[in-house]
Protein backbone atom coordinates (compact mmCIF):
# COMPACT_ATOMS: atom_id res chain seq x y z
CA UNK A 1 0.00 0.00 0.00
CA UNK A 2 2.77 2.65 0.47
CA UNK A 3 3.90 2.26 -3.29
CA UNK A 4 0.17 2.82 -3.83
CA UNK A 5 -0.68 5.72 -2.58
CA UNK A 6 2.52 7.88 -4.09
CA UNK A 7 2.35 10.85 -6.12
CA UNK A 8 1.61 9.85 -9.78
CA UNK A 9 4.43 10.36 -12.15
CA UNK A 10 2.18 12.26 -14.83
CA UNK A 11 -1.18 13.62 -13.38
CA UNK A 12 -2.85 13.60 -16.80
CA UNK A 13 -2.40 9.85 -17.01
CA UNK A 14 -3.81 9.06 -13.71
CA UNK A 15 -6.74 11.44 -14.17
CA UNK A 16 -7.37 9.83 -17.44
CA UNK A 17 -7.15 6.29 -16.07
CA UNK A 18 -9.38 7.12 -13.00
CA UNK A 19 -11.97 8.31 -15.07
CA UNK A 20 -11.63 5.27 -17.39
CA UNK A 21 -11.66 2.53 -13.99
CA UNK A 22 -15.04 4.67 -12.82
CA UNK A 23 -16.98 4.18 -16.19
CA UNK A 24 -15.68 0.57 -15.95
CA UNK A 25 -16.25 -0.53 -12.32
CA UNK A 26 -18.82 2.13 -11.45
CA UNK A 27 -21.14 3.39 -14.34
CA UNK A 28 -20.87 -0.35 -16.50
CA UNK A 29 -22.23 -1.53 -12.47
CA UNK A 30 -25.25 0.96 -13.02
CA UNK A 31 -27.32 -1.77 -14.27
CA UNK A 32 -26.70 -4.39 -12.05
CA UNK A 33 -27.36 -2.37 -9.09
CA UNK A 34 -30.63 -1.25 -10.67
CA UNK A 35 -32.17 -4.51 -11.40
CA UNK A 36 -31.22 -6.45 -8.01
CA UNK A 37 -32.34 -3.30 -5.52
CA UNK A 38 -35.56 -3.37 -7.67
CA UNK A 39 -36.25 -7.07 -7.15
CA UNK A 40 -35.06 -6.86 -3.52
CA UNK A 41 -37.00 -3.84 -2.35
CA UNK A 42 -39.96 -5.54 -3.68
CA UNK A 43 -39.43 -8.67 -1.89
CA UNK A 44 -38.37 -7.05 1.53
CA UNK A 45 -42.11 -4.86 1.18
CA UNK A 46 -44.00 -8.53 0.63
CA UNK A 47 -42.19 -10.08 3.27
CA UNK A 48 -43.13 -7.14 5.87
CA UNK A 49 -46.60 -7.09 4.92
CA UNK A 50 -47.17 -10.75 5.07
CA UNK A 51 -45.23 -11.46 8.41
CA UNK A 52 -46.59 -8.17 10.57
CA UNK A 53 -50.05 -8.28 9.69
CA UNK A 54 -51.53 -7.40 12.92
CA UNK A 55 -54.14 -5.22 14.42
CA UNK A 56 -51.68 -3.97 16.68
CA UNK A 57 -49.14 -2.96 14.17
CA UNK A 58 -50.12 0.22 12.04
CA UNK A 59 -50.18 -0.62 8.47
CA UNK A 60 -47.34 2.14 7.20
CA UNK A 61 -45.08 0.13 8.87
CA UNK A 62 -44.37 -1.71 5.73
CA UNK A 63 -43.04 1.25 3.87
CA UNK A 64 -41.07 2.35 7.31
CA UNK A 65 -39.07 -1.46 7.55
CA UNK A 66 -38.30 -1.41 3.88
CA UNK A 67 -36.92 2.16 4.21
CA UNK A 68 -34.92 1.02 6.96
CA UNK A 69 -33.60 -2.02 6.04
CA UNK A 70 -32.50 -0.82 2.74
CA UNK A 71 -30.90 2.43 4.35
CA UNK A 72 -29.36 0.33 7.33
CA UNK A 73 -27.91 -3.00 5.84
CA UNK A 74 -29.04 -3.57 1.92
CA UNK A 75 -27.79 -0.35 0.19
CA UNK A 76 -24.04 -0.79 1.27
CA UNK A 77 -23.51 -4.07 2.92
CA UNK A 78 -25.48 -6.50 0.69
CA UNK A 79 -24.59 -4.53 -2.08
CA UNK A 80 -21.16 -4.70 -1.71
CA UNK A 81 -21.14 -7.91 -1.37
CA UNK A 82 -22.31 -8.35 -4.43
CA UNK A 83 -20.33 -6.07 -6.02
CA UNK A 84 -17.36 -7.72 -4.34
CA UNK A 85 -18.39 -10.47 -7.35
CA UNK A 86 -18.84 -8.39 -10.00
CA UNK A 87 -15.89 -5.84 -9.42
CA UNK A 88 -13.96 -7.97 -7.39
CA UNK A 89 -12.91 -10.42 -9.79
CA UNK A 90 -13.01 -8.27 -12.90
CA UNK A 91 -9.95 -6.58 -11.03
CA UNK A 92 -8.35 -9.69 -10.09
CA UNK A 93 -8.25 -11.05 -13.15
CA UNK A 94 -7.13 -7.72 -14.65
CA UNK A 95 -4.19 -7.21 -13.30
CA UNK A 96 -3.06 -10.69 -12.48
CA UNK A 97 -3.77 -11.45 -16.44
CA UNK A 98 -1.24 -8.90 -16.71
CA UNK A 99 1.24 -10.26 -14.22
CA UNK A 100 1.28 -13.79 -16.09
CA UNK A 101 1.99 -12.01 -19.13
CA UNK A 102 4.73 -10.29 -17.62
CA UNK A 103 3.63 -6.77 -18.58
CA UNK A 104 3.61 -5.66 -15.07
CA UNK A 105 7.66 -6.46 -15.13
CA UNK A 106 7.95 -4.45 -18.33
CA UNK A 107 6.33 -1.76 -16.38
CA UNK A 108 8.91 -1.84 -13.67
CA UNK A 109 11.76 -2.42 -15.96
CA UNK A 110 10.63 0.91 -17.76
CA UNK A 111 11.22 2.54 -14.14
CA UNK A 112 7.07 2.76 -13.81
CA UNK A 113 5.73 2.77 -10.48
CA UNK A 114 3.30 -0.32 -11.36
CA UNK A 115 1.35 -0.52 -8.08
CA UNK A 116 0.47 3.44 -8.09
CA UNK A 117 -0.30 3.05 -11.86
CA UNK A 118 -2.05 0.03 -12.10
CA UNK A 119 -4.14 0.19 -8.55
CA UNK A 120 -4.29 3.99 -7.58
CA UNK A 121 -6.76 4.57 -10.27
CA UNK A 122 -9.13 1.53 -9.83
CA UNK A 123 -9.17 2.36 -5.81
CA UNK A 124 -9.63 5.93 -6.21
CA UNK A 125 -11.97 5.86 -8.88
CA UNK A 126 -14.36 2.89 -7.22
CA UNK A 127 -14.57 4.52 -3.92
CA UNK A 128 -15.26 7.89 -5.60
CA UNK A 129 -18.22 6.72 -7.78
CA UNK A 130 -19.54 3.80 -4.65
CA UNK A 131 -21.76 6.63 -2.98
CA UNK A 132 -23.43 6.98 -6.56
CA UNK A 133 -24.24 3.56 -6.26
CA UNK A 134 -25.60 3.28 -3.29
CA UNK A 135 -27.96 6.55 -4.40
CA UNK A 136 -29.01 4.31 -6.97
CA UNK A 137 -29.38 1.40 -5.00
CA UNK A 138 -31.45 3.45 -2.38
CA UNK A 139 -34.13 5.02 -4.83
CA UNK A 140 -34.81 1.63 -6.92
CA UNK A 141 -34.90 -0.24 -3.60
CA UNK A 142 -37.67 2.08 -2.41
CA UNK A 143 -39.38 2.09 -5.93
CA UNK A 144 -39.30 -1.98 -6.05
CA UNK A 145 -41.43 -1.40 -2.47
CA UNK A 146 -43.61 1.40 -4.63
CA UNK A 147 -44.42 -1.15 -7.20
CA UNK A 148 -45.25 -3.87 -5.00
CA UNK A 149 -48.52 -1.07 -3.45
CA UNK A 150 -48.89 -0.21 -6.72
CA UNK A 151 -49.75 -3.52 -8.51
CA UNK A 152 -51.13 -5.80 -5.52
CA UNK A 153 -53.42 -5.25 -2.97
CA UNK A 154 -51.09 -6.00 0.07
CA UNK A 155 -50.95 -2.48 1.09
CA UNK A 156 -52.00 0.74 0.02
CA UNK A 157 -50.13 3.47 -1.86
CA UNK A 158 -50.60 5.61 0.69
CA UNK A 159 -49.63 3.48 3.72
CA UNK A 160 -46.57 2.42 2.16
CA UNK A 161 -45.26 6.12 1.26
CA UNK A 162 -46.41 7.51 4.86
CA UNK A 163 -44.27 4.77 6.16
CA UNK A 164 -41.58 5.99 4.21
CA UNK A 165 -41.30 9.57 5.38
CA UNK A 166 -42.41 8.09 9.19
CA UNK A 167 -40.10 8.52 11.64
CA UNK A 168 -37.21 9.61 9.52
CA UNK A 169 -33.29 9.69 10.23
CA UNK A 170 -31.03 11.72 8.30
CA UNK A 171 -28.49 9.53 9.91
CA UNK A 172 -29.57 6.38 8.51
CA UNK A 173 -28.36 7.83 5.27
CA UNK A 174 -24.95 8.75 6.21
CA UNK A 175 -24.50 5.80 7.77
CA UNK A 176 -25.00 3.76 4.61
CA UNK A 177 -22.42 6.24 2.44
CA UNK A 178 -19.65 6.18 4.97
CA UNK A 179 -20.11 2.41 5.32
CA UNK A 180 -20.15 2.22 1.46
CA UNK A 181 -16.84 4.14 1.60
CA UNK A 182 -15.00 1.54 3.60
CA UNK A 183 -16.44 -1.31 1.92
CA UNK A 184 -15.41 -0.15 -1.95
CA UNK A 185 -11.40 0.56 -0.62
CA UNK A 186 -11.54 -3.22 0.52
CA UNK A 187 -13.21 -4.72 -2.58
CA UNK A 188 -11.02 -2.74 -4.77
CA UNK A 189 -7.56 -3.09 -2.60
CA UNK A 190 -7.63 -6.43 -1.93
CA UNK A 191 -8.56 -7.41 -5.33
CA UNK A 192 -5.68 -5.93 -6.57
CA UNK A 193 -3.51 -7.22 -4.17
CA UNK A 194 -4.85 -10.97 -5.47
CA UNK A 195 -4.41 -9.83 -8.95
CA UNK A 196 -1.12 -8.35 -8.49
CA UNK A 197 0.81 -11.37 -6.55
CA UNK A 198 -0.33 -13.99 -8.70
CA UNK A 199 2.21 -16.67 -10.18
CA UNK A 200 1.59 -19.19 -12.49
CA UNK A 201 -0.20 -19.00 -15.31
CA UNK A 202 -4.04 -18.72 -16.39
CA UNK A 203 -5.04 -21.74 -13.52
CA UNK A 204 -3.63 -19.46 -11.04
CA UNK A 205 -5.47 -16.46 -12.34
CA UNK A 206 -8.79 -18.11 -11.71
CA UNK A 207 -7.65 -18.92 -8.35
CA UNK A 208 -6.88 -15.12 -7.49
CA UNK A 209 -10.05 -14.06 -8.78
CA UNK A 210 -12.00 -16.49 -6.21
CA UNK A 211 -9.39 -15.54 -3.21
CA UNK A 212 -10.62 -11.65 -4.01
CA UNK A 213 -13.98 -12.29 -4.04
CA UNK A 214 -14.27 -14.63 -0.66
CA UNK A 215 -11.36 -12.16 0.87
CA UNK A 216 -13.06 -9.08 0.65
CA UNK A 217 -16.69 -10.69 1.39
CA UNK A 218 -14.79 -12.01 4.90
CA UNK A 219 -13.45 -8.70 5.05
CA UNK A 220 -16.85 -6.55 4.61
CA UNK A 221 -18.72 -8.67 6.80
CA UNK A 222 -16.02 -8.02 9.69
CA UNK A 223 -15.68 -3.79 9.28
CA UNK A 224 -19.55 -4.03 8.60
CA UNK A 225 -19.95 -5.15 12.55
CA UNK A 226 -17.10 -2.67 13.39
CA UNK A 227 -18.05 0.63 12.23
CA UNK A 228 -22.02 -0.58 13.12
CA UNK A 229 -20.56 -0.56 16.74
CA UNK A 230 -18.75 2.85 15.87
CA UNK A 231 -21.47 4.36 14.18
CA UNK A 232 -24.83 3.66 15.66
CA UNK A 233 -23.88 3.02 19.31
Amino acid sequence: MSRVFTIPDKWKVFCSRTIFEITKLGVDSIPLVMIISVFIGAVIAIQMQLNISSPLIPSYSVGLATRDIVLLEFSNSILCLILAGKVGSNIASEIGTMRVTEQIDALEIMGVNSCNFLVLPKVVGFVLFMPVLVAFCIATSLFGGFGVAVFTDLISVSRYVYGLQALFQEWYVWYGFIKSLFFAFIISSISSFCGYYVRGGALEVGKASTNAVVSSSIFILLMDVVLTKLLLQ
